[in-house]
């Protein structure tokens, strides 16, 4: 039953990064949709849910903060590594940026995502309301995952069929999680020190690359609203689904 409603996710998935591909020629406004959809859901979903499952402190810190603060300076200097290794050997086809760093960003997705299929399975271990309303929960964000693996893996200068590549792995992975779950249990506190590291990370790729890159070639106005919009998208999909 886990695997079978993890297919809603999985084209969820597909239809978020299809909308992403569907919009290039307003690129500032997906740029802006995406910053604000990825701050959404490491503010409103992703954080709460590592504070809550992580639970321990480390001197006087909740683990799952300093994890978040680990995977922000951790993409940071993934990020200069890569930038300085690309100038080094002078490429400058992608404008400095490394595609590496847009399929590193896209493999945590996948793995979050993967993450969202084994709670499906541990959820539907408990009962079956339990399941459907997690369910619910991962398949209605799942749309802001999807769009978001397809943006961050072209805008680092991948090529689209790598980033369709990773959208499929995307979209696979919570029924691959959900299949897991019924063979494995995770921790929960692993868990919660997960989503707290891959949080981190994800605010970092929002503040530091999606957005001032949305705002490099056209600062408008609509692109602000954008991303108020992504943020608010999230932040209504947590709601219903609580």
């Amino acid at each position: 039953m886990a695997v079978f409603v993890a297919l809603g996710a999985f084209l969820m998935t597909l239809a978020g990064g299809w909308t992403a591909q569907r919009v290039t020629d307003r690129r500032h406004l997906v740029l802006g949709l995406a910053g604000g959809l990825m701050l959404g859901v490491v503010g409103l979903d992703l954080l709460p849910e590592a504070l809550d499952a992580a639970g321990t402190e480390v001197f006087g810190v909740p683990a799952a903060l300093l994890l978040f603060v680990a995977g922000f300076l951790l993409a940071h200097l993934v990020e200069r590594l890569l930038a300085v290794r690309q100038a080094a050997h002078g490429a400058d086809e992608q404008d400095g940026r490394a595609p590496e760093v847009g399929l590193t960003a896209a493999a945590a997705m996948v793995g979050h995502s993967a993450m969202d299929g084994v709670a499906i399975g541990a959820a539907f271990q408990v009962g079956g309301g339990m399941g459907l309303a997690v369910a619910v929960a991962v398949i209605a964000h799942d749309f802001a995952d999807g769009f978001n693996t397809y943006t961050i893996t072209s805008l680092y200068g991948n090529a689209r069929r790598r980033a369709q590549l990773m959208l499929l792995a995307d979209a696979a992975a919570p029924v691959a999680g959900a299949a897991a779950a019924t063979v494995v249990t995770v921790p929960e506190q692993l868990l919660g020190g997960y989503l707290g590291l891959f949080g981190g990370a994800l605010l970092y790729l929002a503040a530091a690359e999606i957005l001032p890159e949305a705002h490099h070639e056209h600062p408008a106005r609509s692109t602000v609203l954008c991303t108020i919009a992504g943020a608010a998208f999230i932040w209504l999909v947590v709601g219903l689904a609580a």
